[in-house]
């Protein structure tokens, strides 16, 4: 398992049987964490223990602690084991209630409520029948706290008696347009807006505000930046949803964009003083080699949110440029962000530099190839006068962000940062050790057996290039996989079925009707023009070698690409395959090679919506930009 570079689930059995106390759970998760790490080399976060979920309410005394035991244990195995995850199978809890889905609905989402507090990060639960917990009947969500927290000795009974209100029931959910807070004050109309993205009215909304204040600058430090704060309360406790915190960030931009002319001219009028404080500057850029950068448009937008001032670099950027940019700025914290490997290594160069130009401060590393034990074991090494620290996506950008700006807490959290990744490496370094290596010479001798008789390989429909320009982008359209457009928005489900997805059905809805109505536009309007190349080529193999050849007469050598073998030891007759394993090494066999982009025309679309003030629309821009790439390159697969 460990070779496979796979993760292990433990669940907390041993030779007396499954664990059902609080004490038990920790001691088998110890003893098995102890044993994975020191003996077999894992790394922790490879770990994912499951302490067992039991039914509560069944009406036996002994089973009335169980859920309190599992919430605990899962508290003490996070903290004594912070790098492991935590899952469980969450229907277990309520099984005394088959046949009552509300209840059981809620049951679970007040045991998630609990249990992600105290470490759980992961579970099994069908997403599509989960309650929200504010949303859920008072009454019945305080039935259901006091049995799976055991607050009560009648906990059961009580819950029993609810539960009968709910069997066989169902509400169908509606949504219709209440215009009932614009009653409010302006200070809660405000709000209103900003959580519910509503910018209909904020101009109205902001001029009131501006002409009850005593200066322009007071509507921001004080209902815009109230309303921002809600935004950030619901967004951290996982309320909110980043299609929506960047909707916020759209009326929160409108709104200063009403008030920045009267602060330009009472800052005219005080002699250039009087500007808004930032909480913190942040420079961010994707590194040089890596055209990627919706996430780190995202976190950019949430930082805003919160009062930052955020300098974005765009993509592409050298080290030099970056650190040139990061003194002239004076910023407080440089963010790094790629999403393709080569990437990893540009990062510790960066990292390598800001040491050698003498910079000292934190350095945050993210993107989807990027992870904790990478920055642990490669990145911050390579600085060591500041800190380095791993952000796993936007939701947690701004704790960290604010940790290590804070001048209370920041020797703490980087204190605690290093600690982490020294213990990372160290298990890193245990699990390479443990690896059980072969020479290249032993390796070769053991490629992938493949018999080119038969099935002698396809023969291509032609060799060497066409090219294609300005492809039907209603075609294209047509073509998009939906899946990785909702998670490029943090909103993880498979399409369609996220659409109706229990906690972000209403805003993958919300998300996805907007993408239709801007991809309506996109077609329509012509806004980008796909373009794209494709090649085939003889080629052969030549040992861990992919030979390419000018023609069919397969005498002239145009290219040579290396790949690697695998060096792991093998058993059970598995092979050391490389790439060229898969090529034959005599006889016809071909290779191919495509570019496709569909991104002409997005950069100066996605521009002209910044300069509004809409990072939601230049966003949705640039990732239905990307899904068209993606459609693009699915489309000429099916062509040739």
């Amino acid at each position: 398992i460990r070779n496979y570079g796979a993760a292990v689930v433990v669940m907390a059995f041993d030779e007396k049987g499954q664990a059902d106390t609080y004490e038990r759970k920790v001691e088998i998760c110890r003893r098995a964490y102890r044993i994975l790490t020191e003996e077999a080399g894992f790394a922790p976060e490879d770990i994912i223990f499951d302490p067992n979920v039991f039914a509560v309410a069944t009406g036996i005394e002994e089973h009335d602690n169980y859920g309190v035991d599992f919430i605990e244990a899962t508290r003490t195995i996070r903290r004594e084991m912070p790098l492991v995850h935590i899952s469980g199978g969450v229907s277990n809890l309520s099984f005394s209630f088959r046949g009552n889905e509300p209840v059981r609905e809620a049951m679970h989402a007040v045991f998630l409520y609990h249990a992600i507090q105290a470490g759980m990060d992961m579970g099994i639960v069908n997403a599509g029948q989960l309650a929200v917990y504010e949303s859920i009947d008072p009454d019945l969500r305080e039935a259901c706290e006091d049995v799976v927290l055991n607050r009560r000795r009648d906990g059961t009974e009580r819950l029993l008696e609810i539960a009968e209100r709910y069997r066989g029931t169902g509400e169908a959910k509606t949504r219709t347009q209440d215009m009932t807070w614009r009653e409010w004050p302006v200070e809660k109309r405000l709000e209103h807006a900003l959580v519910n993205g509503i910018t209909e009215f904020i101009d109205v909304d902001t001029e009131e505000a501006r002409q009850k204040a005593d200066r322009p600058l007071h509507v921001i430090e004080g209902p815009l930046m109230a309303g921002m704060n809600v935004v950030g309360d619901l967004f951290g406790a996982g309320k909110m949803f980043l299609p929506q915190v960047v909707k916020s960030a759209r009326v929160m931009k409108q709104a200063v964009a009403v008030l920045l002319p009267y602060m330009e001219e009472e800052k005219r009028l005080n002699g250039g003083t009087g500007e808004r404080q930032a909480a913190g500057k942040v420079l961010m850029a994707t590194v040089k080699g890596d055209v990627h950068d919706i996430g780190k448009n995202i976190v950019g937008v949430v930082l805003q949110c919160n009062n930052y001032e955020v300098i974005d670099l765009g993509v592409m950027v050298p080290a030099d440029r970056i650190l040139d940019e990061a003194k002239a700025h004076n910023v407080d914290i440089i963010g790094l962000s790629g999403l393709i490997t080569p990437s990893l290594d540009e990062m510790v160069f960066v990292a390598r530099e800001m040491e050698r130009r003498g910079f000292d401060i934190p350095l945050l590393i993210g993107g989807a190839t990027t992870s904790r034990t990478h920055t642990a074991v490669k990145i911050e090494p390579a600085y060591r006068r500041g800190s380095t620290t791993y952000v796993v996506d936007a939701s947690r950008a701004v704790g960290v962000v604010s940790g290590l700006l804070s001048k209370t807490e920041r020797a703490r959290n980087e204190a605690a940062t290093r600690d982490e990744y020294i213990r990372i490496r160290e298990q890193y370094a245990r699990g390479q050790e443990v690896k059980a290596r072969t020479s290249i010479v032993d390796a070769r001798k053991n490629p992938v057996a493949i018999d080119w008789a038969t099935p002698r390989p396809a023969v291509p429909s032609f060799t060497g290039v066409r090219s294609f320009v300005a492809w039907d982008l209603a075609d294209l359209a047509d073509h998009i996989d939906w899946t990785p457009f909702f998670a490029s928005w943090e909103l993880i489900g498979r399409y369609p079925q996220i659409l109706d997805d229990e906690i972000v059905g209403e805003a993958a809805q919300d998300l996805f009707k907007d993408a239709q109505a801007m991809l309506k536009r996109i077609v329509e309007e012509k806004w980008f023009t796909a373009k794209g190349v494709v090649g085939f080529w003889p080629a052969n193999a030549d040992g861990d070698d992919i030979v390419v050849f000018e023609d069919e007469a397969r005498t002239t050598e145009i290219a040579r690409f290396h790949t690697l073998r695998q060096q792991i030891a093998k058993s059970n007759g598995k092979p050391n395959a490389a790439l060229s394993d898969f090529v034959s090494p005599t006889g016809d066999d071909w290779i191919g090679a495509f570019a496709v982009t569909a991104g002409h025309g997005e950069l100066e679309a996605s521009k002209r919506f910044k300069a509004a003030g809409d990072d939601y629309s230049a966003i949705m821009c640039t990732a239905l930009a990307d899904r068209l790439a993606e459609a693009f390159a699915e489309r000429l697969h099916k062509e040739v």
